[in-house]
């Protein structure tokens, strides 16, 4: 059994026990969340497809961990103008894992 689920404006595939990287939220580690964006629901050979969104299910998670993902260095460059500049980011990111899919 998955569903596809929509959060904070992307989709993810979320199977009972897997691990997903979200973008950063601000809840606790430890904490329950539950998800009602559930785009699509597959259970063998039934798939509940929303529109948009299928009405009660709902994707139970905790939330594991926060944390930075690598660097991304960005240069700015412009030619004959003595114009250089180094920027550099680093994405926050949560993992959370989902402990059950509820279809109603």
């Amino acid at each position: 059994m998955y569903a596809l689920i929509e959060y904070k404006g992307k989709q993810y595939k979320a199977e009972k026990d897997a691990l997903i990287q979200v973008d950063k939220i601000d809840a606790e580690k430890g904490q329950t969340i539950d998800i009602d964006t559930v785009v699509l629901v597959s259970d063998g050979d039934k798939v509940n497809v929303g529109t948009p969104y299928v009405k009660g299910a709902v994707v139970k998670a905790v939330v594991e961990e926060t944390f930075k993902d690598k660097k991304v260095i960005v240069l700015k460059y412009k030619s004959k103008k003595d114009y250089r500049r180094t920027i550099g980011h680093r994405q926050q990111y949560t993992n959370i894992r989902v402990t059950d899919i509820v279809i109603a």
